[in-house]
């Protein structure tokens, strides 16, 4: 079992690492490569820290639920992480890159709820029934270990990779629209870079927001009506410079765009 030593040390090394925009060595050395518990633990304790400087939960992202994205953080099972008010750049353009170390974009399905998932064990129709809308959104993946150098635990105690966000305004209710059918096409400046289907995210996105559920209540912090969820990558994640126009194209939505400003 992981020392309490350990997962402050570990909190504080990516702590840094995020306040000062230099990656850092992974922590596994600190808490293992399989102590999830102590993962997590970790995780908590850089939320708490940006939540003491004023940001938000305004919602919680799955990572790792495509095999694609699985094979290119060589990790085996999908993780979840906070999103917080700090951020949600939609509607931002262009994007300041500045916050960000080593970051890639991917496609994704995201859910606003309009009731709370509090439940064990939900089914996939009480999964549904909270929520109140589908929406295009690109996270903006990254991550605080140099290189991405990473294991399972050292992803999940930084907050499952998380960046920034993106969440369009072309909204879909679940009778207008099936996620586990939607294709996505991701380009860079116009050049197709990454391309999926709902089926790649845990089998259907909604699935994944199922597994999301069981593990939040599971956690003792349930999701509640108002939160937005990423429920993760439709196909690989791919690098992108300052400079750049990305797009997201998800069939039943309208094309999601950003670009990208220089560091500064």
């Amino acid at each position: 079992m992981t020392s309490p030593d350990a997962v402050a040390a570990a909190t504080a090394r990516l702590a840094t690492a995020l306040e000062s925009r230099v990656p850092c060595p992974p922590v596994r050395d600190l808490i293992g490569t399989d102590d999830l518990p102590a993962a997590y633990a970790v995780q908590q304790g850089l939320v708490r820290r940006r939540l003491d400087g004023g940001a938000t939960v305004v919602g919680r992202k799955i990572g790792a639920t495509s095999k694609a994205v699985q094979d290119q953080l060589g990790v085996d099972q999908p993780d979840f992480g906070y999103l917080l008010s700090d951020m949600d750049v939609s509607g931002q353009s262009p994007i300041s890159m500045r916050p960000l170390l080593q970051p890639r974009v991917e496609g994704e399905v995201a859910f606003r709820l309009g009731a709370d998932l509090d439940l064990a064990e939900p089914t996939l129709d009480e999964v549904r029934a909270a929520v109140e809308v589908a929406l295009p959104a690109l996270e903006i993946v990254d991550s605080r270990i140099e290189a991405w150098d990473i294991t399972f635990t050292d992803t999940v105690a930084d907050n499952a990779s998380s960046g920034l966000f993106v969440v369009g305004t072309d909204g879909r209710s679940l009778d207008e629209l099936s996620p586990v059918d939607v294709t996505m096409s991701l380009t860079v400046n116009g050049e197709e870079r990454s391309s999926g289907t709902g089926a790649a995210c845990l089998g259907d996105p909604l699935e994944a927001l199922r597994w999301l559920a069981v593990q939040c209540h599971r956690f003792g912090d349930p999701l509640r009506a108002g939160q937005v969820v990423l429920s993760g990558a439709l196909g690989p994640f791919v690098p992108f410079s300052s400079g750049d126009e990305v797009v997201a194209s998800i069939s039943g939505f309208a094309p999601l765009a950003v670009s990208f400003e220089e560091q500064g």
